[in-house]
């Protein structure tokens, strides 16, 4: 038997012809429905958000959202990671991951924080291992599923060194 041709993963940006891709992942991926203000946000966090190709098959999406601190700071909100359940743990979810905090470190965004449902430990274990860590619980922050409950959790990227 021949060697087996390498799989490749690759992200791509998400653009008005594509954004259908990202809307039919969000259906089979979560249990929430996505309003207009999440896709206009998706599509201006521009490079942040990225669809996920597995051999040439959209099989996962990453979007986020830019948010202004108070003292000014940004900082940046995954909105949506997933990968469709076939897919999982082939590293398209890390890539998606890491291509987010490596664009945060470059932008000198130092914060990045997102919402788990209490129940999901395979997300809150996947986020855990690249850093982040539960800051808050949030009650009955879910309409229509259960638990309604959700975790904050937070990643702080430090400053990068400013050159001289």
């Amino acid at each position: 038997m021949g060697a087996g041709k390498a799989v490749s993963i690759s992200l791509d940006g998400v653009r008005d012809k594509n954004i259908m891709q990202l809307k039919k992942l969000n259906v089979a991926l979560f249990p929430v429905r996505y309003n207009d203000k999440y896709y206009s946000d998706a599509l201006a966090a521009g490079d942040f958000t990225k669809l996920a190709y597995y051999s040439d098959i959209c099989v996962g999406a990453i979007a986020c959202r830019f948010e202004k601190r108070e003292d000014g700071a940004v900082r940046l909100y995954i909105m949506t990671l997933g990968v469709l359940a076939p897919y999982r743990g082939l590293g398209i979810g890390t890539k998606m991951l890491i291509h987010a905090l490596d664009l945060s470190s470059k932008q000198n965004i130092t914060e990045i924080y997102l919402h788990v449902q209490t129940n999901n430990e395979e997300a809150i274990n996947f986020y855990k291992k690249f850093g982040f860590e539960i800051t808050e619980t949030i009650h009955n922050y879910y309409t229509n599923i259960t638990p309604p409950d959700c975790y904050v959790l937070t990643k702080y990227l430090s400053q990068p060194l400013q050159k001289k």
